[in-house]
């Protein structure tokens, strides 16, 4: 079993809660998974030359695959033996964050509106001349009930942003997630596809001024729990 982090600094002030560590083995395998299952979603619909149909479905994907890239280069860093620096031992939990929102939320974003372009394209099959599209009905807003256990993830502590920011703030973050991607859902099914940029452009954007801030929140945290608790190996140097 490993052993509690100390609470309190050599000021005897509270140190900063820092996520717990976390294995960068299955982190790693995530990214293999984030990069080439949107990134083959995406070539197969510019492959189907019907790009402009499923609106900016093919750009999120694209998104959440290169996004998968950049979590791998922080999560390839990381490291937590001897000689590691500040940026090191943050490395994981800064390549999880950039999965958990410049990946997995694109993804969440895409997906309603790929199935439902799915459901009345030619891409996996014809269709024949006298036959009448069906209306999308309930069932078109099935892939969003990925949102759920992806809110709950996130509101029960699971997330890599619980603790970055307070938790008033992840509720507001979380809430204006839900809230965009149902708005970019419904302009995709309105065919309004200005809105839908404005949208997603939101959504993208704000997911990548969060990683930027929690990255820098989590070496600060950092920085600020090793100076108020050194390991043990400066410790016994500074008794010597």
């Amino acid at each position: 079993m490993s052993k509690e982090r100390p609470t309190i600094g050599t000021d005897g002030r509270p140190l900063p809660i820092l996520p717990p560590e976390r294995d960068a083995r299955v982190w790693a395998r995530m990214v293999r998974v984030m990069f080439y299952a949107p990134g083959f979603l995406a070539l197969l619909l510019i492959r189907a030359g019907e790009p402009t149909r499923f609106g900016i479905t093919v750009e999120l994907f694209m998104v959440a695959s290169a996004s998968a890239v950049v979590a791998g280069l922080f999560i390839g860093g990381h490291s937590a033996d001897r000689g590691a620096d500040h940026a090191s031992r943050i490395s994981t939990w800064s390549g999880s964050l950039v999965l958990e929102l410049l990946a997995v939320v694109p993804i969440l974003a895409a997906v309603p509106a790929l199935f439902r372009e799915l459901a009345s394209s030619t891409l996996l099959h014809g269709k024949a001349p006298e036959a009448v599209a069906p209306a999308p009905g309930v069932a078109a807003l099935l892939p969003a009930v990925a949102l759920l256990p992806f809110m709950i993830y996130q509101l029960a502590g699971f997330g890599t942003l619980h603790y970055v920011v307070p938790n008033p703030v992840n509720w507001v973050i979380n809430i204006a997630i839900l809230v965009l991607i149902v708005a970019t859902t419904m302009a995709t099914r309105q065919g309004a596809y200005t809105m839908e940029q404005i949208f997603g452009g939101l959504l993208v954007l704000g997911m990548a001024a969060t990683v930027f801030y929690g990255i820098l929140k989590l070496r600060q945290m950092q920085v600020d729990y090793d100076v108020r608790c050194p390991p043990k190996e400066e410790k016994k140097k500074e008794e010597k």
